[in-house]
């Protein structure tokens, strides 16, 4: 069956698929000790027989973590991106395996993921957060492996990069939204697609007007009402950011033009997304909030995993509610849209500027409204520049850097908040 040729991830296409007869599949964890990273280790010790790690690598914080990890899983390489953390890492793992037994090779340094993606195994899952995640995934995708992507702004920031190096069918989506498209996507081909309809929380604000918003604190920002995750993460779904940037990586990914991908607000989530196709049939994969789903399915697509979280309670009565997302509350949806729009350097500026911004209020610097409106500033300025060029990876590198110094500028001619700093 026919696709076309801007899709990347329909669920039709097939990559190196591995015989059960093969026996375990071999995995590499990058971003092992972050939330992504430390379920897909749950999920692969509850299924020995289906996965086997190879590689494990961190950004080097929870060094003890990470030993614990790589001894549980047997693995062959682990590694820090920090170098000089090779020695006390070296010394936790002496520390973790016993007496005899053989210490895995330690990598170490900014470009020690990228390494680690690149050895062999069959699929890298990259669940590294932030931007720094684009060399690890073009080193999987140079390598022939198939790439399970949590990993989002690897995507967004480098789409052209990735798109060059990506054969079809080679990357598997781990953000929910993303899994829960590529599961409907079956029910179809992708001009059959009408829209694509990207379901958010709403997170902890949900009903807020832009003026109500103005005096929200970290505090308030980080807790968020159904899902566990870092910091960066949870404040961009306070702030829709990360709704914005999942647009952009549904286009990227599915090849669906802006204009038909739209955000509905499910505060309950257990609708993950949904496929509305062109007879006017919509499709929903719903389960549970739990990311293990969509971890497992990524690591043995094109096979489920039995039992890789429970499954709606159908016996308990239960209401799902949806709703139209405000943009003016919520500026950051159609800033990305704008943003995914101008393509070129654009979506670089757009995350590492929010990146940015979001420390900046976690640290009290900035208000909550002044992350997206300064977001938005700095795309202004900086936005257009590298567009109608062949995109390489030193004019993401450069433009990353230019959006935050500018945001820094920015961020400090902010007065200083007297309350609501600290993470």
């Amino acid at each position: 069956m026919t696709e076309s040729p801007d899709c990347l991830a329909h669920p039709r296409l097939r990559y190196q698929d591995q015989p059960p007869s093969e026996g375990p599949r071999e995995v590499t964890i990058l971003g092992s000790t972050g939330s992504i990273g430390t379920q897909a280790v749950d999920v692969v010790l509850r299924n020995p027989g289906l996965f086997r790690v190879t590689g494990l690598s961190a950004g080097g914080d929870r060094l003890d973590l990470l030993a614990g990890q790589a001894h549980r899983l047997q693995v062959s390489t682990v590694a820090v991106a920090r170098p000089e953390l090779a020695t006390e890492l070296r010394e936790t793992l002496r520390a973790q395996y016993g007496v005899g037994e053989p210490l895995p090779e330690v990598l170490a340094g900014p470009d020690a993921a990228a390494e680690l993606a690149s050895r062999p195994c069959h699929t890298v899952l990259n669940g590294i957060t932030g931007s720094i995640g684009l060399a690890p995934t073009l080193a999987a995708l140079s390598a022939g492996h198939v790439l399970a992507l949590a990993n989002k702004e690897s995507l967004i920031v480098g789409g052209p990069l990735v798109r060059a190096v990506a054969a079809p069918g080679q990357i598997i989506p781990v953000d929910s939204e993303h899994s829960a498209l590529f599961q409907a996507l079956l029910g179809g081909t992708v001009p059959e697609v009408r829209r694509l309809l990207v379901t958010a929380s709403g997170g902890p604000f949900r009903g807020r007007t832009r003026a109500e918003l103005a005096e929200v604190t970290p505090k308030d920002a980080l807790a968020h009402p159904t899902w566990r995750m870092g910091p960066v993460i949870t404040i961009n779904s306070a702030t829709l950011v990360n709704k914005g940037l999942e647009v952009i990586e549904a286009h990227l990914l599915y090849g669906i033009p802006f204009e038909r991908i739209e955000v509905v607000v499910h505060p309950q989530s257990y609708v993950h997304s949904m496929v509305e196709f062109v007879d006017g049939s919509t499709l929903v994969q719903a389960s549970p909030p739990d990311m293990r789903l969509p971890i497992a399915l990524a690591l043995g697509w094109p096979r489920r995993v039995p039992d890789a979280t429970a499954g709606c309670d159908w016996t308990t009565a239960s209401t799902w509610e949806f709703f139209p997302l405000d943009p003016d509350a919520f500026p950051s949806v159609p800033l990305a849209c704008r943003v995914g729009s101008l393509g070129g350097v654009a979506p670089a500026v757009f995350n590492a500027a929010n990146e940015e911004c979001v420390d900046a209020f976690l640290a009290g610097r900035l208000p909550f409204t002044g992350i997206v409106d300064t977001v938005a500033r700095v795309v202004d300025e900086r936005g257009s520049e590298a567009r109608g060029t062949s995109l390489t990876l030193s004019d993401v590198l450069e433009a990353e850097r230019a959006a935050r110094l500018r945001t820094r500028e920015l961020v400090g001619a902010h007065p200083v908040r007297a309350t609501g700093a600290g993470r």
